[in-house]
């Protein structure tokens, strides 16, 4: 039984994840445009407000994009520059301090939502769930960084990579690559994927909106002509 849950959970679920995340963005951008926002509580109150976000936002950017470049990064374009020990390394720092940023931030967004009233009793029951989602994977994330320190000779890291890019490249039997894994590690990936899982359901569909920021900077400028 537990094969059979190892197999679906990390085989099977990651891509029922991805396919939620891909069509349900698409299915309320095209049904509920109204409700594809963050939901500020800027007007509520500002105090803590700018700390905490630019600390969250930053840091979870930095976290995100290593994430990618990290585990996506051909073999064969790194092998060249550093050895796996030193790829690892990278991470653990890159990502310690950026996690960290993240996490404190994060934790003064969640004091400020529950400790204001207002704040608490304007916040859907989900704006809360998933603030505490993020805060546990961001915790597992600093705690595997932790753990990593145990082994730095770059074999987990590559299995890990390995099987990022296995999930990506639609690679047979890939929940086997996480055979004797630590169960952080485990839930760090879980939690990631169900993160994936209930975006187009809350306020962390306006990702999307971020990532499509970036066409302002190649489209034309606005032509103003006078009467």
């Amino acid at each position: 039984m537990d094969h059979y849950f190892h197999q679906f959970l990390f085989g099977i679920y990651p891509y029922i994840c991805l396919a939620v995340l891909l069509f349900g963005s698409l299915a309320r951008f095209d049904r509920e445009q109204y409700t594809w926002k963050s939901d500020t509580s800027q007007l509520l109150r500002r105090g803590s407000l700018r700390l905490g976000s630019n600390l969250f936002h930053w840091g979870v950017l930095v976290v995100v994009l290593g994430h990618f470049v990290g585990f996506l990064a051909p073999h064969w374009l790194t092998a060249p520059f550093m050895s796996a020990t030193v790829h690892q390394l990278l991470a653990m720092v890159a990502g310690g301090i950026a996690g960290s940023f993240a996490i404190v931030g994060l934790t003064i967004l969640i004091a400020r939502r529950l400790g204001d009233t207002r704040i608490r009793h304007n916040s859907r029951t989900w704006d809360i769930i998933i603030v505490f989602m993020l805060w546990l994977q961001l915790a597992l994330g600093l705690a595997t960084v932790a753990l990593s320190a145990h082994h730095m000779d770059g074999v987990m890291f590559e299995q890990l990579t390995d099987y990022v890019k296995g999930v990506v490249t639609f690679r047979p039997n890939i929940a086997g690559l996480l055979d004797g894994v630590p169960f952080v590690y485990q839930m760090h990936i879980a939690l990631g994927f169900t993160i994936f899982l209930v975006s187009p359901f809350t306020r962390m569909v306006h990702i999307w909106s971020g990532i499509a920021s970036i066409a302002y900077l190649f489209r034309p400028y606005q032509l103003v002509r006078k009467r």
